[in-house]
Parts: C-alpha cells; sequence; structure tokens
C-alpha cells in the first residue's frame, strides 16, 4: 500500500460525532472531493436511519446503522474504520471490525486503553495487515484526497497550512497537536506535506514511526520525511537501523522532543502516557545525536528545525505545485426541513427516482402504473412480473360494491354535496383493521410464523393465546365450495410468474387446518394478497429486515389504498353523475332504545 488514503477512499466513523464529522465533509467540499468521504455512521443507541450534514451550502444523507457489521455490508467499498469509541469499548470495536474484515486501515481516537489490550489488538491488526493509527491520535491525512476527523484543525487553518493539497513531505509524529504545528512551519519553509500520520501518544500504538516511513518510502508523492519523536519509547532506533542498511533512502528529518527533562533531578512524565524514560537510550537527548550519528538530519534544537526543513527541501530542486481551485465553505447554511429521495422536479423535466416523466408514462415506453409504484415506493426497477403483480393487486381490489363501509360513506358524502377529494376521504378514512388492514396483518403473522418455524396448528395456538383472529383467513360468504375468484386468479398468477412461493406454500398448510373446522374459514382476498407481497420481496432479493419494514411502514396497505380509490371515486362519481339527494338513513333501519334520563 503506497499511499495511505486516496480521493476516492471512504470511511464508516463509529460513534455519531457530528462536530468531527462535519470537518470531514468541509474539507471533502473544499477539495472537491466527488464523494463524501465518511459513507457511513456506526450509531448503536440511535433510531435514526441516516444524519444530515452540509455539504457547501447544500446537505448529504450519511446512513446510520447499529453495528460495524450492517454499515460495512451496506457500504463494502468503505476500507477505513474511524474508531471514536470511549476507551472502555474501543477495544471491542476493533476486534470486531478486524473479524469482520475489508478494513485496510483503522484510526483509533481513545486514550488509557489497557497496555495488554493494545498489544493485543496491535497483533491482531499486524497478523491481518491492517494499519492502526492510535490509540490515542488525532488521525491521519493525505492532504487534497483524505482527512480523518479533526486533524489539521479548522478549514482556514488547513489552507493556511497547504492541506487542501499533496505537498512534498511524509510527515510521522506522536503528538496531535505538534501535527498542526508542524503542518504550518512545514507549509512556510517548505512546499506541504504529501501525507501525515500522528500515530498516537499512548505507549503501545498500532502502526510505529517505522511501519509509516516505510510506507512512506514507497510512496511516490513523498520526496522527503519528518519525524517528530518525543521521550520514551525505542521507536527510532528501528527508523536509525533502516537507514543504516538502506531500506529507507529518501531524506529525512528528525528531532525528538522532551531534551529539557536533563535539567529535572528525577524521572519526568511528559503528557502522553508513552512520553517517558525508562533508560537513557529512552531519552530525547540520547535518540536526537543517535539519529544524527546514523545521517539524519537532526536541528540542535526544536527552534532550528524550520531552517533545517528549508534547507533539505532546497536542496532537492523539486518543481513548483499549483495551487488547485477550491471550493469555499458557506460562512452561514440553513438546515432543510424537508428530505426528498424519490423525485426531483428541479430540472427540465421531474424525475421519478432519476427517470424523466417521458421515459415512463406513454404507452411507447412499455412501462405501467406498477413500474411508477416500483421506482416511487421503493426506488427500485422491478422485473416485469413483479410490476404485472401489483397491477394484478390493484385491480383485484379496485371495487367490492357499494354495500362496504367506505363505498357507503363516499356515496353519503357526496350526496351531502362534498366535492370528489372530500368524498374519498372519507371512504378511505374507514379503511382500517376491520376493512383492508388485514393485508398488513395477514403477511405480519404468517410471515412471523413461518421465520420461527411453527406448525399450522403451533401457530393457530399462537393466535389464540395472542387473542387474535388470524388476519387474511376467513370470509362471510365464500367457502371451500364456493370459492373467491380473485383469489384463484392471484393464486394463478403467482404460480406462472413467482420464481417460488414459500409463504404462499405455508399458508395452504394453515388454510387446510382452518376449513377442517369450518369451510368459510378460507385465505381471503387480503391475506392472499399480503403473502404473496412476502414472497414478492423475498424474490427480488430484500432482507428480511426490509421486508419486516416494509409491513411495519403501513406498505401493503397501501396497495389497497391505491387500489380501493379507483371504486370509491367511480361511486362519488356516480352519484354525482345521478345527481342522487342527500341520503338519511330510514328509521325502520335503526333500533331505538332511548330511556328517560334519571336525575342525579
Amino acid at each position: 500500500m503506497e499511499r495511505l488514503y486516496t480521493k476516492d477512499t471512504q470511511a464508516i466513523f463509529w460513534n455519531n460525532n457530528k462536530t468531527a464529522i462535519q470537518r470531514m465533509l468541509d474539507y471533502d467540499y473544499t477539495i472537491k472531493r466527488e464523494k463524501p468521504s465518511v459513507a457511513a455512521i456506526v450509531a448503536p443507541t440511535s433510531s435514526n436511519k441516516f444524519e444530515k450534514f452540509f455539504y457547501g451550502s447544500d446537505e448529504v444523507m450519511i446512513p446510520l446503522f447499529k453495528t460495524t457489521a450492517e454499515a460495512k455490508e451496506a457500504q463494502p467499498q468503505a476500507d477505513v474504520l474511524l474508531n471514536f469509541a470511549s476507551f472502555r469499548t474501543a477495544y471491542d470495536v476493533t476486534m470486531e471490525a478486524l473479524e469482520i474484515g475489508g478494513f485496510s486501515s483503522m484510526m483509533i481516537t481513545a486514550e488509557g486503553i489497557p497496555e495488554r489490550l493494545a498489544r493485543k489488538m496491535n497483533q491482531t491488526a499486524r497478523e491481518k495487515n491492517v494499519t492502526v493509527i492510535g490509540p490515542a491520535t488525532v488521525g491521519a491525512i493525505t492532504p487534497g484526497a483524505f482527512k480523518v476527523a479533526n486533524i489539521g484543525g479548522t478549514i482556514t487553518n488547513i489552507v493556511n497550512s497547504k492541506l487542501h493539497r499533496a505537498g512534498s513531505c511524509g510527515l510521522v509524529t506522536r503528538s496531535g497537536g505538534l501535527f498542526n504545528e508542524l503542518s504550518n512551519i512545514i507549509s512556510i519553509n517548505a512546499d506541504g506535506i504529501a501525507e501525515g500520520v500522528a500515530i498516537g501518544g499512548d505507549r503501545f500504538v498500532g502502526s510505529v514511526f517505522i511501519d509509516n516511513l516505510l510506507r512512506m518510502e514507497k510512496n511516490p508523492d513523498v520526496k522527503y520525511m519528518i519525524l517528530l519523536g518525543e521521550v520514551g519509547g525505542t521507536e527510532e532506533y528501528k527508523v536509525i537501523e533502516a537507514i543504516k542498511n538502506g531500506t529507507i533512502t529518501k531524506p529525512v528529518i528528525a528531532w525528538c522532543i522532551g531534551t529539557i527533562a536533563k535539567y529535572y533531578d528525577s524521572g519526568v512524565q511528559f503528557g502522553h502516557a508513552g512520553a517517558s524514560a525508562n533508560a537513557d537510550s529512552e531519552t530525547a537527548e540520547y535518540k536526537n545525536k543517535a539519529m544524527a550519528e546514523a545521517g539524519i538530519h537532526v536541528p540542535a534544537s526544536f527552534n532550528e528545525l524550520p531552517a533545517m526543513i528549508n534547507e533539505v527541501f532546497t536542496s532537492l530542486n523539486l518543481a513548483e505545485i499549483p495551487e488547485p481551485e477550491m471550493n469555499t465553505v458557506p460562512s452561514s447554511r440553513r438546515s432543510k426541513q424537508f428530505i426528498c429521495t424519490i423525485s426531483d422536479d428541479r430540472g427540465e423535466e421531474c424525475t421519478y427516482a432519476g427517470f424523466p416523466i417521458s421515459s415512463v408514462a406513454t404507452p411507447d415506453t412499455g412501462k405501467g402504473i406498477g413500474d411508477v409504484i416500483s421506482l416511487l415506493w421503493f426506488k427500485k426497477q422491478y422485473p416485469k412480473w413483479a410490476t404485472e403483480f401489483i397491477e394484478t393487486v390493484i385491480k383485484t381490489v379496485a371495487d367490492h360494491g357499494p354495500a362496504v363501509s367506505g363505498a357507503h360513506n363516499a356515496k353519503v358524502t357526496a350526496r351531502a354535496g362534498k366535492s370528489v377529494v372530500e368524498s374519498l376521504v372519507t371512504g378511505l378514512l374507514t379503511i382500517g383493521p376491520r376493512f383492508g388492514g388485514a393485508i398488513d396483518g395477514a403477511a405480519e403473522h404468517f410471515k412471523y410464523a413461518n421465520d420461527n418455524d411453527l406448525s399450522p396448528k403451533e401457530f393457530l395456538g399462537h393466535m389464540k393465546k395472542q387473542g387474535i383472529p388470524i388476519p387474511g383467513i376467513g370470509h362471510r360468504i365464500k367457502s371451500l365450495k364456493n370459492p373467491d375468484l380473485r383469489v384463484t386468479g392471484l393464486m394463478n398468477f403467482a404460480a406462472e410468474h413467482f420464481p417460488a412461493t414459500p409463504l404462499l406454500d405455508y399458508a395452504r398448510t394453515v388454510e387446510a387446518l382452518t376449513t377442517s373446522k369450518k369451510e368459510n374459514l378460507i385465505l381471503n382476498v387480503d391475506g392472499t394478497i399480503g403473502i404473496l407481497m412476502v414472497d414478492m420481496w423475498r424474490a427480488l432479493g430484500y432482507s428480511e429486515e426490509e421486508i419486516n419494514e416494509f409491513i411495519a411502514s403501513g406498505t401493503l396497505n397501501a396497495f389497497f389504498i391505491v387500489g380501493r380509490s379507483i371504486g370509491f371515486i367511480g361511486h362519488v362519481l356516480d352519484e354525482k353523475r345521478l345527481a342522487m339527494p342527500m341520503y338519511r338513513h330510514p328509521m325502520d333501519d335503526i333500533l331505538y332504545d332511548v330511556q328517560q334520563a334519571e336525575e342525579i
């Protein structure tokens, strides 16, 4: 892996740290990335499906997931994990992600992970060839391509430090704060950074100095390297050895901070957990001397580091890097109140899920109402057998005569002189658990029974225990001897066109049991529709979770609503056409039982 990140790199962000994510997206917008660097967010306690963030003055929706596995499955191209979990859970999150696989690098921001666990975590990552940055880090950056969370600071500081485009220097530090300072120093005295990593301040970090410098040695964008170490540890000696044996050939500038420790009588613990010398060889002064003797460019003091950077950079005679065009992040932004993901009316022609209306509307397109529903309801292009089934369902439920409650209410309202819209609404308001709503219920309960391998007898016992009549079973008039031809038609269509009908097959075994008790306890049209919709979605490749979501959201009942609206409107227009007078229910059809009110 020559380059740590590219302009196509995308990450899964563990923990919904909105400020850090927004900074990443502001950077993406500034450098004109084509797609956001954050592909998904893992937020175990959130009930939301997405989070909105600004991308310039517009907004983008980043999907939220409960687990890393779900996020990785949905966004397999995202090969970076940005682990912002607390130190209590950071280890478990990292180990789970390593087990899931598909990540090339991981960043762990938490500090204070127990050292035994940190060593185990880092060893596992090495075995799986995963670059771990941290723990206790602000991250890394490939300028002009990808930056981790808060590294580099604000957009203003990033541009001032030339972190908006690739420079020539490979920078590796322990300190996140000094990373920002050094970025600025390099921008003033050279042409900026090609790749930078803050490896983290804990005693045991994943990728150490040598790991990152060896990668930068192979990175053609990196012309020279800067290492900023500190008192404590011996990792700098691995770099010395690599330079001595010729593994690293590019110029290296280095400095270990903490030389002031020699002025103290006893051992000094600096800010990082690893910044404490346990032997002379771990002191900053000793390491600086050893690096200088190996041929590394080591200044006499930190104050002289800028001049040395300029000297080495100038000696390379590199071509000047042109400044790219940048976007400017707006100073004020307003969040949108509504979100639409199905249609867009901003262009020359309104689109249905990305398709111009003209491409689906006229007969010559070969598209029907089922195609439009698949686009606007599910944002998918369904195959012909599925769109024809949807249309079959709508035609099947369009009307069931004037006596059913919805049609009756629509007719009564129309006779009161109300409009088509008002009359239709009164009919639709009647649709519910007792009228039309059995489609959702049938799908839910039959699917539950089938998913849990309940026998028909066990299913009936389960429903009885719940105190719920089985939705989709039973008809007032129809029976085994007098079958509902609508049901027959739907089943025949499914037998001819569906790849498989496992839930319908199961429902037929339940029907065999219920009709043995009573002849009219047949699978009715609502039940058949709900059950076959589940079979359709399964055949189309939807997950069980997605199908459960369709059922819970009322999607199935929506088919009945659309279909029955056709019939309701027909009845309303019939009343208007016939100029029927206002309706009053006949008194002889009302049981009056009116007692004189008792005085209290």
